[in-house]
């Protein structure tokens, strides 16, 4: 038999319970607000740019006359929308430009209201005994999924560096997807966020492993750096990319491994901007529109390579250093040293192109 009902409740009705005493935040089965201001900050955008947050837990009783609602799962969102109404934390501009600094005081008139006015999905315990309600926490906290690297690490992070990832992980999923870089499962465990944190840091600080990315999580955690600089380049990489494969044609190349399009990336990104760790590349070679054509030859030649050595192994004619590219595509690929031999080799024989 069904023991709760699904309501809709506002900001300010909470507001106006607790206010009143009339929520409780604290129940016996509830851990400690454990919140950082980050994590506050960050819940408060979502709301002010009225995107959907998890569902309230509540059950209700009455107690000299009057009804309390007591919070079963939800009650460190509550606290931090009741705490920035007033006044406790400021809007961290990792997560707003524009209302960077801001208190709810702060927030113009309209802001104020749609805030207040944001409606919260809750269900509604009936008149259940205590045991019931702490085996219902128990069941809430039951229901998890053992988090892979890049979801742990999102978890704790919620600066700069997370921002930049998610922002550019969601731009470019389509293209991900469409060209079979990643697939929608994979994409379900965040992968378009790690491929894109490990590109960032390429941009950042060279080609080099994935095992260094939390690294950089952790140094622009509060300071932006060159981040607006690297997201542009990010983006005029991809534009490139784009430009030479559109994501139909991608997808029928040895380029959609996620390997050898970390490498296409990096590559395109060392002819563009010249990246750390990587062979500096002499004389007046320069990457633009107009030798889009060329350059996609030479890369489909390379990606057929791929495929002959790989079906001819010891019969293959092709000179060492095409052997060996194909070696660091499928042996320890995302260690420093193969990232960096591939992506030399790609950038020789783009440059060779045009020699």
């Amino acid at each position: 038999m069904k023991s709760f009902d699904t309501r809709v409740y506002n900001v300010a009705d909470f507001l106006e319970w607790h206010r009143n005493n009339l929520l409780e935040l604290s129940p016996d089965f509830q851990r400690r607000s454990v919140w950082s201001e980050k994590a506050k900050s960050f819940l408060i955008d979502t709301i002010l740019t009225g995107k959907p947050i998890p569902k309230i837990l509540i059950t209700q009783s009455l107690r000299n006359a009057r009804t309390v609602r007591v919070v079963v799962d939800g009650q460190q969102r509550l606290r931090a929308i009741i705490g920035f109404i007033d006044g406790d934390f400021k809007i961290s501009r990792a997560h707003n430009k524009e209302l960077a600094g801001y208190t709810f005081e702060n927030l113009p008139e309209d802001q104020k209201r749609e805030f207040l006015q944001y409606e919260l999905g809750v269900d509604l315990l009936f008149d259940l005994p205590y045991e019931d309600i702490l085996d219902i926490f128990a069941r809430l906290n039951s229901y998890t999924v053992s988090l892979n690297k890049i979801e742990i690490i999102n978890a704790k992070y919620l600066g700069y560096f997370k921002q930049y990832v998610f922002k550019y992980g969601y731009k470019y999923v389509e293209y991900f997807i469409q060209s079979n870089v990643l697939t929608k499962s994979q994409v379900t465990r965040m992968a378009e966020a790690e491929l894109s944190a490990d590109l960032f840091v390429a941009l950042v600080d060279g080609v080099q492993s994935n095992k260094n990315v939390e690294k950089f999580y952790k140094e622009y955690e509060e300071s932006l750096g060159e981040l607006d600089e690297k997201a542009e380049q990010f983006d005029m990489i991809m534009s490139y990319i784009g430009e030479i494969y559109p994501p139909s044609e991608l997808r029928n190349t040895n380029w959609s491994r996620v390997q050898l399009f970390y490498t296409l990336f990096t590559s395109i990104g060392h002819c563009l901007f010249g990246l750390r760790a990587l062979e500096p590349i002499t004389g007046d070679f320069i990457i633009n529109n107009k030798i889009i054509g060329k350059i996609r030859v030479r890369l489909d030649e390379i990606s057929s390579v791929f495929d002959e050595i790989n079906s001819e192994k010891e019969t293959s004619s092709r000179p060492p250093e095409y052997r060996r590219f194909v070696e660091k595509s499928q042996k320890a690929t995302t260690d420093t040293g193969s990232r960096v031999d591939r992506t030399n080799f790609v950038v020789n024989e783009i440059i060779d192109a045009f020699i």
